[in-house]
């Protein structure tokens, strides 16, 4: 057996050792491989596992002893799910491993721009001390209203951590959640994300992305926050227009950003288009971690295995997301 394993920069010396240990012959390739020698190296594959890498259509094509797929991670949309379903070929994430861990992440970039901690501690550092001037002002988060966009697991997370941890009052737009489950999660349902965005102090995304919710947040959208919201994004980079949000830190029309996640990763300093944002006081830019944490990375590497060994021993495959696009495969799964 062959496995092929894509963004070797994210170690996971677990999945590695525990392949190897089974007998299968591991190759490991560079996050942003071109197509052409990803092809070339999984023509023998019978598994391909992939973070960031585009499984394309080509490339499924290109591996005819391909019996699965395996996204050692959560978003599905880097993968021609279609192409791979035409070849009864299964596909699976691991959608379960990091909820509590982002949710914490997304907080973590929340509760930093409120109480304005990359702000002073600059100054600090530059400085050596500050007064309490008024441009250090902080504000709470016990009070205050966040709007959730995506009110599925990580969303619920973060409802938890903000409402019952903090007291915030929590709003939720979701079209796929109904009013009970966001009630029974602490979360009031609005139907209308522009009516949520105006009234909110924070809003977190936390949606899938899909031809549905590319580009949800965009200028339209930015143009309801008030001027003192903050915006945390740690799902997709592409669910906000990100020209649209460059101008609006740049001109003022947002009182801060956290973003973990980018259309183009990974980031840079220049020549980027989010490179305007780096150095500014009301901005946090983290690059795509906030799932990285001792235990996370070991659920990963367990859940991540243990969907590779189904497909490696020649049994149906579990998947765990409630996802419609991979809860649409007929061939090779079950569903758990």
């Amino acid at each position: 057996m062959k496995a092929v394993r894509t963004d070797r920069e994210l170690e996971c010396p677990g999945i590695d050792a525990g392949l190897r240990a089974r007998g299968v012959e591991l190759v490991t390739l560079p996050d942003g491989i071109p197509e052409t020698e990803l092809v070339a190296a999984v023509g023998d594959a019978d598994l391909i596992l992939m973070c960031y890498t585009p499984i394309t259509a080509r490339v499924i094509e290109a591996a005819p002893n391909l019996k699965g797929i395996v996204k050692y991670g959560v978003g599905i949309d880097a993968i021609d799910i279609q192409a791979a379903m035409r070849r009864g070929i299964p596909v699976v994430n691991v959608p379960e491993y990091a909820e509590e861990t982002v949710a914490e992440g997304a907080f973590a970039l929340m509760i930093a721009l409120a109480k304005r901690l990359p702000a002073i501690t600059a100054a600090v550092s530059r400085d050596g001390r500050v007064w309490p001037e008024q441009r250090w002002l902080g504000r709470d988060i016990s009070g205050a209203t966040l709007g959730l966009v995506g009110c599925g697991r990580i969303g619920r997370s973060m409802a938890r951590v903000a409402g019952q941890g903090f007291r915030a009052r929590v709003l939720g737009f979701d079209p796929n959640v109904d009013a009970v489950a966001m009630q029974r999660a602490g979360i009031v349902k609005i139907d209308n994300l522009r009516d949520m965005l105006r009234v909110c102090d924070f809003v977190s995304v936390h949606c899938v992305l899909n031809d549905t919710t590319r580009g949800l947040i965009g200028s339209a959208e930015l143009a309801c926050m008030k001027p003192s919201a903050i915006l945390i994004n740690v799902s997709r980079g592409a669910l906000i227009d990100e020209a649209a949000l460059v101008e609006a830190v740049v001109e003022n029309r947002i009182g801060g950003v956290g973003l973990d996640v980018y259309s183009q990763e990974p980031l840079s300093t220049s020549g980027h288009p989010m490179s305007a944002l780096f150095g500014r006081d009301n901005v946090v830019l983290f690059p795509h971690l906030t799932f990285f944490t001792v235990e996370a990375m070991r659920r990963l590497e367990e859940d991540t295995l243990a969907r590779c060994f189904e497909i490696l021993d020649g049994r149906p495959v579990t998947i765990r997301s409630l996802d419609p696009r991979l809860r649409a495969q007929t061939a090779g799964v079950v569903f758990g």
